[in-house]
């Protein structure tokens, strides 16, 4: 009896142990798949946020505006000139102010007090005044900062197409740095494949031991070539992210679209451009006018001033707009100043003759920059003219080197040219692809160039 109790109670325990047994197991299963899923959300949480921003040219623009000081530098003057030209308004039109104050004098035994310039011991003074000065000067200070607002507004616009021109080539610089590594990493890849070659027709005593020897030379030129490439791919990517970013990041990547070149205008489109759409040559007309606003205000030194002052309040000696007697306080009055110059020491002709200096240095520049922006155009567009046309034929190089180096591999093979014909086949290949691919970007760049005249960006 109490052995068949002891098996019941061992049977119950090994059940109860089992069952226990199976929940760890399903619990410590649940775990490792709660953790496993855990582990692949973060793995691919992290992937998402360490994967390189792709950018254009249109992005890789409107990233460097926001962060590029010098464009913000001509914002910021534009910001302070446009200010400039508000508080110059401000002084031809009539201004509004309060005035409240209390004066008091000593008094004498009387009702008017020791000081004579007040009208009793008390004195209340509360009221509104309104001024207006009347001067070719403020007239003259108006016009002049409209005209260095506009002259403002063109430095921001040459800021930003200098900007543009300078992430062109960054941009363009990081592109084509990227395609000679691409060429660098195939030409160590087909020096290398070149050197089995000939380390194959050596063992099967078809070529010398010096093709083997020029072949490994080759074979470690183009390493050290590509080594060069990717120390240029980076310094591109890192002068690109200075332009860009607001921190230092390199962690992006940019879309090569040197295969679809962008038309060219016509040289009377381009003229037509550079006439209506040229900051220098407005800049250039707003200082001029601003100089001949300053000889404007200059002659004001020898004209009269007009001021002219209206108040309405309280000035009397009690606080009130009725006194108990009742005299009325509340009043206006009016004053008109006229301001005529007779005599400074030569003071206003010195000024005017200063003005008259910086009009005529004005009037130079402007000619200057007619013919310096004429010739610029001329140059650019011939630049750009040239690039464009050169295109084709370097790509057909190119294709022609790849072609060559084919044939002459094989023709190598066979035994009917020499190690050194294959050589400088590879070298020929690798010097059209990247002339191809500079080419591309030079194309850019001028086009670029000639569009801070003309603007069509």
């Amino acid at each position: 009896m109490v052995t068949r109790l002891i098996n019941a109670d061992f049977r119950k325990n090994k059940c109860y142990f089992g069952i226990s047994v199976l929940l760890t197991m399903s619990l410590g299963a649940l775990a490792q798949s709660e953790s496993a899923r855990v582990a692949v959300a973060s793995a691919a949480g992290n992937s998402s946020e360490n994967a390189p921003l792709t950018l254009t040219l249109q992005d890789a623009l409107e990233r460097a505006k926001k962060n590029q000081p010098e464009y913000r530098a001509a914002i910021t003057e534009y910001g302070v000139a446009r200010e400039d030209r508000v508080q110059s308004r401000a002084g031809l039109l009539p201004n509004v102010s309060y005035n409240a104050g209390m004066f008091y004098t000593q008094g004498n035994g009387t009702a008017t007090g020791r000081f004579i310039a007040n009208n009793g011991v008390h004195e209340y003074i509360s009221q509104g005044s309104v001024h207006q000065s009347l001067s070719l000067e403020n007239v003259a200070a108006y016009r002049r900062s409209v005209a260095l607002e506009a002259q403002a507004r063109a430095r921001t616009e040459i800021a930003a197409r200098g900007l543009v021109l300078t992430v062109v080539e960054a941009y363009y610089g990081l592109v084509v740095a990227q395609q000679k590594y691409e060429t660098a990493e195939r030409a160590s890849g087909e020096a290398q494949r070149f050197l089995d070659i000939s380390q194959k027709l050596e063992r099967g005593g078809e070529a010398a031991h010096s093709d083997v020897i020029k072949a490994e030379i080759q074979m470690q030129q183009q390493l050290r070539d590509q080594q060069e490439a990717q120390l240029e791919m980076e310094r591109s990517r890192l002068e690109l992210a200075v332009l860009i970013f607001p921190d230092f990041n390199e962690n992006f990547s940019v879309v090569d679209d040197l295969q679809t070149p962008e038309p060219l205008p016509s040289l009377a489109e381009a003229q037509a451009a550079a006439a209506n759409k040229n900051p220098e040559l407005r800049e250039a007309l707003a200082v001029l006018q601003a100089a001949n606003q300053e000889v404007a205000a200059a002659w004001n030194g020898f004209l009269p001033s007009l001021g002219l002052d209206y108040f309405y309040g309280i000035d009397a000696n009690q606080f009130a707009t009725e006194t108990p007697g009742g005299i009325h306080n509340l009043g206006y009055a009016a004053a008109a100043t006229l301001q005529l110059p007779v005599w400074n020491w030569g003071a206003n002709r010195a000024r005017l003759k200063q003005a008259d200096l910086r009009r005529e240095q004005a009037r130079v520049e402007l000619s200057f920059t007619q013919r310096r922006q004429l010739a610029n155009l001329r140059a650019f567009y011939g630049e750009a003219e040239t690039a464009r046309s050169e295109l084709e034929s370097l790509d057909h190089s190119a294709q022609l080197a790849a072609e060559s180096l084919r044939l002459t591999t094989l023709r190598y093979q066979a035994g009917e040219v020499s190690v050194l014909e294959v050589v400088d086949a590879q070298n020929t290949r690798t010097q059209a692809r990247n002339a191809f691919a500079t080419g591309q970007a030079r194309y850019r760049v001028a086009l670029a160039r000639l569009q801070t005249l003309t603007g069509n960006f």
